[in-house]
């Protein structure tokens, strides 16, 4: 017997409501919301549809259950965190990236706090998660580092390199369950500098504009 939260086959297309991209993103970011406010599994189609004001009737033809309505919302608001960074340094790159993963450590900490373990019980949800948030971030800095071994910058074998986006990321991660708080721009900076420069045989030094 299915699970009550499995994801079931997507719904007929006749039998969905017509809903504009414009209200989809908003349907999106609420589901967000209250999964960051209260945790996955508070979360409710009737309380998604009592804070959008949208019929719950017309949440279940479109979606057809709350995993796959999460999986839609992560989906839909996906985006990308890292801007495009080339300060022409490595140390400048992981520095920026640094101060651009902090400043939305707030609102992407929180949320993967709450689906994670939803998310290790439901592949279709785990997949969007990582997707969504962490698979973007690591091909992101995966690419600085890359960048960096073709200008001779660190060993294209350097033991290393191949974890600098696990410590920074995993960082982001772990602060708020080691200290209470979560890794903002200027914890995460002064982690680049001691912890994973060194590491690479690098030194912070000034960016490049």
């Amino acid at each position: 017997m299915p699970s009550p939260d499995s994801v079931p086959e997507s719904a007929p297309a006749s039998r969905r409501s017509k809903i504009t991209p414009e209200r989809a993103q908003e349907l999106y970011t609420a589901v967000l919301d209250l999964v960051r406010e209260s945790g996955y599994e508070s979360l409710t189609m009737e309380g998604v549809a009592a804070r959008t004001r949208c019929g719950k009737s017309t949440l279940y033809r479109q979606w057809g259950s709350k995993p796959e309505l999460v999986v839609a919302a992560l989906h839909g608001t996906r985006r990308m965190r890292l801007p495009e960074i080339d300060t022409g340094t490595l140390a400048g790159d992981l520095l920026e990236a640094a101060r651009a993963i902090g400043e939305a450590s707030g609102r992407d900490t929180p949320l993967m706090h709450a689906l994670s373990h939803a998310a290790l019980q439901t592949p279709e949800l785990l997949c969007a998660l990582r997707e969504a948030l962490i698979l973007p971030e690591i091909a992101a800095i995966d690419a600085m580092v890359r960048r960096a071994q073709a200008r001779g910058e660190i060993a294209a074998d350097l033991p290393g390199a191949e974890y600098v986006a696990a410590q920074l990321l995993g960082v982001m991660r772990a602060r708020p369950l080691l200290e209470g708080r979560y890794a903002d721009a200027a914890y995460l900076s002064r982690f680049v500098e001691k912890a994973i420069l060194p590491g690479l045989g690098l030194t912070a030094g000034t960016p490049e504009p």
